[in-house]
């Protein structure tokens, strides 16, 4: 069986539809839609769901943002202050707790660079309230953050980093910020997930690393990610799908070639795309060519809605004001 390549819960329900076309056992699902945006709430609650999904137990929140790349400044601030509020319901902190925000990926590759661009957006307050004589305004935490690069670039384990780190400053609360990867082109860079099951660094991609997760560092962890790449075969089955349905919408009847593939089952043709190109190509992921100004605008929206959810004294515009 070929692996197909996702860190979104929502696709991973996609994946099973076939076998559970209505509801799992063990897994609630919650939708609430605006003009802008989708809010997918998925429970996990059972082991056997944990298996029929392949995420563990846990909950998972998804918005989906189509015009998230349209560059549109009030609707970025929209997603800010939408995804602020899941931050908030997820963590639930007393305003003295601590929370240290580690930006997961390698800085020096555009679409794993989210993680590293967010730290560098947001209102850091640990170090002025560790001084005997810091103060900060009424409603704004102890904030601290770390980019710890990849292995690639350190020869240490991301996950050994943050416990080293972690023994040191004793967080209430871990927030990773990590790129994904999606099965859908449709999403790239268009749907933000949280999940309060922590993060496996590089999973999407088939580079798994050691866990992020309560588990591993003894700190609750809330992850998020935003997904920057497709791999080539999900690329190319969505577009031969595309290419049939306008075929079929030009012939009158619509040939029974085409219908024979548009019933093809989803899963059986993405194998068959998947087999023709991976001798020429291997395990090739894809981004947008304008990627740079995405990630840009993408760390935009997850820095400013942290920096409310994580300072809830400050508004949004004050929070722009302290950084620029």
């Amino acid at each position: 069986m070929i692996e197909k390549r996702t860190d979104l819960a929502i696709e991973a329900r996609e994946l099973v539809s076939k076998e559970y076309p209505k509801e799992i056992p063990g897994v609630e699902v919650d939708v609430d839609k605006s003009d802008n945006i989708t809010i997918t709430r998925v429970k996990i609650k059972t082991e056997e769901a944990e298996k029929i999904m392949g995420k563990p137990p846990g909950d998972y929140i998804t918005l989906e943002v189509p015009k998230l790349r349209e560059k549109d400044v009030l609707l970025q601030e929209e997603v800010s202050k939408n995804f602020a509020d899941e931050i908030k319901n997820l963590s639930r902190l007393p305003i003295d707790a601590t929370v240290m925000v580690v930006g997961l990926g390698n800085w020096n590759v555009t679409p794993d660079a989210l993680g590293p661009k967010v730290i560098q957006q947001l209102l850091i307050t640990r170090h002025i309230m560790e001084t005997p004589t810091g103060e900060m305004e009424k409603g704004v935490r102890s904030l601290c953050a770390i980019a710890p690069g990849v292995l690639g670039i350190t020869g240490i384990e991301t996950g050994e980093i943050i416990q080293g780190v972690i023994e040191k400053v004793k967080p209430d609360l871990i927030i990773a910020i990590d790129a994904l990867a999606s099965r859908n082109m449709a999403r790239v860079s268009t749907t933000i997930q949280i999940s309060n099951t922590g993060i496996h660094p590089g999973s999407g991609v088939g580079n798994k690393r050691m866990g992020i997760t309560r588990e591993t560092l003894g700190v609750p962890v809330i992850a998020v990610g935003i997904p920057t790449v497709v791999d080539a075969a999900t690329m190319a089955n969505d577009t031969l799908d595309m290419l049939i349905d306008s075929l079929m919408e030009q012939t009158e009847k619509g040939s029974s070639f085409y219908k024979l593939l548009k019933d093809m089952d989803k899963n059986e043709k993405y194998r068959l795309i998947y087999e023709v190109i991976s001798p020429f190509v291997g395990n090739l992921m894809v981004t947008p060519k304008e990627i740079d100004t995405i990630v840009d605008d993408l760390a935009r929206v997850l820095a400013g809605g942290l920096n409310i959810a994580l300072h809830p004294g400050i508004t949004f515009d004050e929070v722009t004001r302290y950084l620029h």
